[in-house]
């Protein structure tokens, strides 16, 4: 089973300070969640990251897992290239019913990262393969992504945002789910909308779609 974890507000500790680790917090960074990184030492990107606020750098050796007990983090990702201490990670963790991921050893993780094709943060493909082999992965998602920027355009993103924005304000207006999820199809089958979109007048797409919330009965 494929899931979208949300990561709001969690706190997600890496391990690990190199070209691994910086995957990692890359995959999470736009999750609005805090991130701990810890490790002896870490890349120029990582540092960066850290004086830029984005993430927090604790500069220590991981030669145990006291840190999980001080920091009591909701994920742990490992990428450390000391096999024994990811395990112990791993076994303390799943102990404290904290999810946790190893870069080198997916079968025994609570999750797998997928190589991800991203279109604005409001669409995302992943390309998985159960752990089984992240470089193929990579080599499908790179194969693939140039078929997909032909599939999903700039107004398909646009609806999306205009749903977004139309869903929030519809909580507040629609009493029920079933009205809600009317009111968001006529929304998307909305001819108005639709050209207004394909014509780059998304603020009056926007517009359009809040007239007919307001009228709504």
């Amino acid at each position: 089973m494929i899931v979208d974890l949300n990561l709001h507000g969690k706190l997600i500790i890496i391990i690990g300070g190199g070209n691994e680790a910086q995957k990692r917090i890359k995959s999470v960074i736009k999750e609005d969640c805090k991130i701990i990184v810890i490790s002896d030492s870490v890349n120029q990107e990582i540092s960066r990251l850290d004086k830029t606020k984005k993430i927090k750098y604790v500069k220590q050796k991981i030669s145990d897992t006291k840190f999980i007990a001080k920091f009591k983090p909701d994920v742990i990702i490992t990428t450390t290239d000391d096999r024994k201490i990811n395990q112990k990670i791993i076994n303390n963790a799943k102990k404290k019913k904290i999810l946790v991921y190893s870069s080198d050893n997916p079968d025994d993780s609570d999750f797998s990262n997928p190589a991800i094709i991203d279109f604005e943060n409001m669409v995302q493909i992943a390309i998985f393969t159960g752990g089984k082999s992240p470089a193929m992965s990579k080599k499908i998602k790179d194969r693939s992504e140039k078929l997909f920027k032909k599939i999903i355009t700039k107004e398909d993103i646009a609806q999306i945002k205009i749903q977004k924005i139309s869903r929030e304000i519809a909580k507040d207006i629609i009493p029920t789910q079933e009205q809600r999820r009317d009111y968001l199809r006529r929304i998307i089958n909305d001819k108005e909308i639709d050209q207004l979109i394909k014509d780059g007048q998304v603020k009056k797409a926007e517009k359009r779609a809040i007239t007919i919330l307001r009228n709504w009965k």
